[in-house]
């Protein structure tokens, strides 16, 4: 299980707050947080509500992950094999879903 270092961590970090701020205003913070070789992401919005996006798996480079969408029906993240994006693409796939309707 590749360790992921911490400059991989701030950078992922950064490059995903800095997207959300260009891109998804509904977004008051992007809190991402690691355990092992996986970075869970989540959306909060303005009145506080946190929403689980995705989880990352690290694969051994600042710019190979893999991904698991959030499935709110399921509590749980579903693996995307077939999405080979960047993690900023990814994170607007995640957006389109978890965030464009919340609150409505």
């Amino acid at each position: 299980m590749p360790v992921i270092p911490e400059s991989t961590k701030t950078s992922l970090a950064q490059r995903l707050r800095g997207h959300a701020k260009a891109s998804w205003p509904q977004l008051a913070q992007i809190h991402v947080r690691f355990r092992g070789q996986f970075a869970y992401v989540a959306g909060e919005l303005a009145d506080g509500e946190q929403i689980p996006l995705m989880r990352l798996r690290y694969g051994g480079s600042a710019h190979r992950w893999g991904t698991a969408i959030y499935v709110a029906s399921k509590d749980s993240y579903e693996d995307q094999i077939w999405f080979s994006g960047s993690t900023e693409e990814i994170f607007d796939l995640v957006c389109d879903l978890h965030v464009t309707n919340a609150g409505h």
